[in-house]
């Protein structure tokens, strides 16, 4: 007797595959998506710390808040205390691919100056990964 030889799968074992594929996608896909969003939220908040400090070495040093984000890497020449860059890489963009908001004086906090994002939607206020990321 000859040994039946195994050619593959058929057709209706790769259906049911990709159907159980998709099933399992279908209902894991928006909790991973949801997930992914918090860290984004939590991820600008990590970088508007680390800002807020660059912000406050060059208040130490310069004995103000700049008048805009791009001064605490751009040499001022007008104030010998100036040590700056206060961000070694650059003014960061938030992680939607967006510049963060910076007004002095602030309005919103009462440090000085407000910092934040406009979120996912690039847009004053919002709900979820939309809503805004703020220092007050």
């Amino acid at each position: 007797m000859k040994a039946k030889r195994f050619n593959g799968f058929t057709l209706i074992e790769l259906l049911v595959v990709m159907a159980i594929v998709a099933m399992l996608a279908a209902l894991v896909g928006p909790t991973l998506f949801d997930k992914l969003g918090g860290s984004k939220q939590k991820a600008a908040g990590a970088q508007l710390s680390m800002i807020a400090s660059a912000l406050d070495s060059y208040r130490l040093d310069v004995g103000k808040y700049p008048r805009k984000l791009e001064d605490l890497n751009d040499d001022p020449r007008t104030s010998p205390a100036w040590s700056g860059p206060y961000l070694k890489k650059g003014i960061p963009k938030d992680p939607w691919g967006n510049s963060y908001q910076y007004r002095q004086p602030g309005k919103e906090s009462r440090i000085g100056y407000d910092l934040y994002s406009y979120g996912a939607d690039g847009q004053e206020g919002g709900e979820g990964e939309d809503k805004d990321v703020v220092n007050w």
